[in-house]
């Protein structure tokens, strides 16, 4: 597998490790916006996007949950 700057390129991950790097980073994110370096942020953010980038790019079809859409959100509170 080649390596770049974050690690693995994400198109190279097979899917249960893209999956799994993405859980780990989402996990650190708060942290990381809190209490990283601003270099640390930026290389934080670049990973993150790359990584989910490669998952929209595998998962087109995928289907969001009602919930998580506008129209869902409004209907749970529908006061908003």
């Amino acid at each position: 597998m080649a390596e770049h700057d974050g690690g693995v390129a994400p198109e190279e991950l097979a899917e249960d490790r893209l999956l799994k790097e993405l859980e780990a980073i989402h996990r650190t994110r708060h942290e990381t916006l809190l209490h990283g370096s601003d270099d640390a942020l930026r290389t934080h953010t670049q990973r993150m996007s790359e990584l989910e980038g490669e998952y929209l790019r595998r998962h087109p079809e995928r289907m969001p949950a009602a919930g998580r859409t506008r129209s869902g959100a409004r209907a749970r509170h529908p006061e908003e």
